[in-house]
């Protein structure tokens, strides 16, 4: 009786170290998912954050243009990002082509999670907007997130090297 009930023992630890060896280890999460959007913009807003490198021109603009933004700011603290990227879209149909107001859909649409979006409206503010400072070094960092949730360890160090370059000191001052 011993013996069989050893046998019965020694064939299921068998069985159950078979089945370990067949199952696979749990998959890591996609590599979209290893950052959070929220996180991702964060590091975008930090990226212009206190940049002292240029003087930075702001344009003035159609009072409406500053509503609906104040608006889409209003919606994303909310949790609204639908509402507010009506409302950056707004503001787009005011002022097409301001630099910022397209960096700020950017950063939308990555809470979105609609980085392709977010990567086109971030080369286009690029594109139109100054090539130093604060929106340029957002522009860039938009850029890195979207490369580091695809894992795309070339295009992260091409966007760090080119938000790096955005931040450039001021002519020296007597």
């Amino acid at each position: 009786m011993i013996k069989l009930n050893t046998c019965a023992a020694i064939a299921a630890g068998g069985f159950v170290v078979f089945l370990a060896a067949c199952s696979h280890p749990p998959l890591p999460p996609p590599a979209s998912e290893r950052v959070s959007p929220t996180a991702m913009v964060e590091a975008i807003r930090a990226a212009r954050t206190g940049d002292k490198s240029v003087v930075q021109i702001a344009p003035l603009r159609d009072p409406a243009v500053d509503g609906y933004l104040d608006g889409a700011r209003a919606d994303e603290a909310a949790g609204k990002y639908r509402d507010a990227l009506a409302k950056i879209e707004a503001a787009l149909k005011l002022s097409p082509d301001a630099p910022d107001i397209l960096q700020f859909r950017a950063e939308e649409e990555i809470l979105l999670r609609e980085y392709p979006a977010a990567e086109a409206d971030a080369q286009r503010s690029y594109t139109l907007g100054p090539k130093v400072g604060g929106l340029c070094a957002s522009n860039w960092q938009t850029v890195l997130e979207i490369a580091e949730s695809k894992n795309d360890q070339a295009g992260v160090a091409d966007a760090r090297i080119r938000r790096d370059d955005c931040h450039k000191a001021g002519p020296g001052r007597l």
